[in-house]
């Protein structure tokens, strides 16, 4: 029998941190070649990181990057190592180095270049035109990028027709909810309509705006899921391929024999490079057991915003955080999301009451604290909100009490939060959610103040989702059920209600998702059942309150369309679909 021992490993990389990220492979090399690993390979750009961006179109960056992806290679003594880097040969290239026992033999230029939602590969790359087929110890193996994959007539055809048994696909590949079923549906699809095995390594960890799930998998030559990674877990997978059985299974098919070569050929050009023949091994060690975690629907998004916001903060160098905490879901979810990602001696509290903040809130605020264990400071806004009316009222004198001064207590609220954040160099999370950002229903420099929006992209009825299912976690709820059983109000001025400025979050929810996420036209909304005033309405606030998003910090993705890298639409726009 052949048998091909795999390794992938799925690594959580910085982006410019090239040494840090070199030792992290190397440890990973190390772990490999001790399981005995014929190969092991490591995700798309995995030595710069990934995305690396404009740090790209630096030429120093781009030659160290290239110098340590040498380091590596030399460093693949008795083992095969696929990792990703920047490769420059007259352009730029979205590239995997092939090594072999300490040496380069082989580098693998990404045909397909994404450049869609939160991708901008045309910005940086050129193109590659050949696919490459490698002989690891008497096993064909085809390496590709990513996106590669995605396409059925694509390189794994081509690397398939030049006698592919093993497709090594790399990837930075980011996550948003549902994203690991699709990918799985795909990659079975690859493996089975090609007759090999489909190996997937992928990112983990988060960068930015975005998280990387991990979810690494392999597939054998029928599309069977044989094994796969955790979701947002740094690890080695290891697995062992009967090469056999796809020898097998292809004396059996007739269907590539039909293929037509001048289609494969405008794909790209097939080269087969022989680097080890096969040598029969006594035995190898065993393979550990390995349960990889694997999340529900709700769990992997709450899990995606713990990843991205520990890994935004420990990437950009900061150890505390500092959150105002008003008794509601919003800042309940964010308050947990940053304990479970630092540790609860890392998040401070800030109740912040006005002369309209109930009892209620207040005491809400307080247990969510204590069965947090976090630390909770009360300030109280009252002196300095009247100092504020006191010293506005000459000029507003002859108007009605309205907005403008319902936002000077949540503004009172952004300073102070912002001051204690330049005294003691803790970031500010803020708390607002994917249904207010979209309806504008936020406040500049108040509530948006901050330095990381942790559930920016998170509906309002999903926050609800995600509270009930922390509470589930650990020995006992901890957001109190009080604060899912009140109306949402931002407690500005007497008994007032979300639903007194938005539609119910319920229809406001899909009409987003309809509008936002789907580009559904005004007619297709309609056609939904939605109700045609409500649709407008909801249009034109989102449409109104895109200088407000602009001016939003950063935060964690988790829908397949999130405003910022996703969705970029002017800022002065006059169009309306109605």
């Amino acid at each position: 029998m052949r048998i091909f021992r795999l390794a992938l490993a799925q690594m959580n990389a910085t982006v410019g941190d090239l040494e840090g990220n070199v030792r992290r492979i190397k440890a990973f090399v190390d772990e490999a070649r001790s399981l005995g690993a014929d190969l092991v390979a490591f995700p798309e750009l995995a030595i710069p990181g990934y995305p690396p961006e404009d740090l790209l179109l630096k030429p120093q960056f781009v030659e160290d990057n290239i110098r340590l992806m040498k380091e590596v290679a030399a460093y693949s003594q008795g083992i095969a190592v696929v990792v990703g880097f920047a490769d420059a040969d007259s352009d730029i290239y979205n590239a995997a180095a092939i090594a072999y026992d300490g040496q380069l033999v082989g580098v693998y230029h990404k045909l397909y270049l994404p450049n869609y939602g939160v991708f901008d590969e045309d910005r940086y790359f050129k193109a590659g035109r050949v696919c490459p087929v490698y002989v690891i110890n008497g096993i064909s193996v085809g390496v590709n990028i990513c996106e590669d994959i995605w396409y059925a007539i694509g390189p794994t055809a081509v690397q398939r027709a030049a006698g592919a048994e093993v497709i090594i696909n790399i990837n930075g590949s980011p996550y948003h909810a549902g994203k690991r079923t699709f990918r799985e549906k795909m990659l079975s699809t690859r493996a089975s309509d090609n007759e090999l095995f489909v190996c997937y390594v992928n990112l983990v960890g988060g960068q930015d705006e975005l998280v990387f799930d991990g979810g690494s998998m392999v597939f054998d030559q029928t599309g069977r899921l044989i094994a796969q990674g955790s979701q947002f877990q740094e690890e080695l997978i290891a697995a062992d391929l009967d090469i056999e059985a796809v020898f097998r299974s292809r004396l059996r098919d007739s269907r590539p024999r039909k293929d037509k070569p001048s289609i494969l050929d405008q794909i790209g050009t097939a080269e087969l490079v022989r680097i080890s023949e096969f040598v029969l091994m006594d035995s190898k060690p065993s393979l550990p057991p390995r349960k990889p975690v694997i999340y529900g629907p709700v769990g992997e998004v709450y899990a995606a915003l713990v990843t991205g916001t520990r890994d935004y903060l420990q990437k950009c160098g900061f150890r505390k955080v500092l959150i105002g905490l008003s008794g509601g879901i919003d800042s309940s979810l964010v308050a947990c999301v940053a304990a479970d990602a630092l540790g609860e001696k890392n998040v401070i509290g800030f109740a912040m009451p006005s002369r309209y903040t109930s009892e209620e809130s207040n005491a809400d605020a307080r247990a969510l604290a204590d069965n947090l264990g976090i630390e909770l400071w009360t300030i109280p806004i009252e002196e300095v909100h009247t100092a504020y009316l006191n010293t506005l009222a000459p000029y507003f004198e002859g108007t009605e009490p309205g907005v403008a001064e319902e936002n000077v207590q949540t503004r009172i609220r952004g300073n102070i939060l912002m001051a204690i954040s330049n005294k003691f160099g803790w970031l500010v999370l803020t708390t607002g959610n994917k249904s207010e950002m979209a309806a504008g229903y936020a406040t500049l420099y108040g509530d948006m103040a901050g330095g990381f929006a942790v559930i920016k992209d998170v509906p309002k009825t999903l926050v609800y989702e995600l509270a009930e299912y922390r509470n589930t976690q650990g020995d006992k709820p901890v957001i109190p059920m009080s604060v899912f059983e009140k109306p949402p109000s931002a407690e500005l001025k007497p008994n007032q209600k979300d639903e007194d400025s938005l539609p119910p979050y319920s229809l406001l929810d899909p009409i987003l998702q309809a509008y936002v996420e789907q580009d559904r036209t005004f007619d297709e909304m309609l056609a939904m059942g939605f109700d045609k005033e409500t649709v407008k309405r909801v249009v034109t606030m989102v449409d109104r309150s895109e200088y407000k998003r602009r001016q939003s910090p950063p935060g964690v993705k988790i829908t397949p369309r999130n405003f910022g890298r996703d969705r970029r639409m002017p800022i002065a726009n006059r169009y309306r679909p109605f």
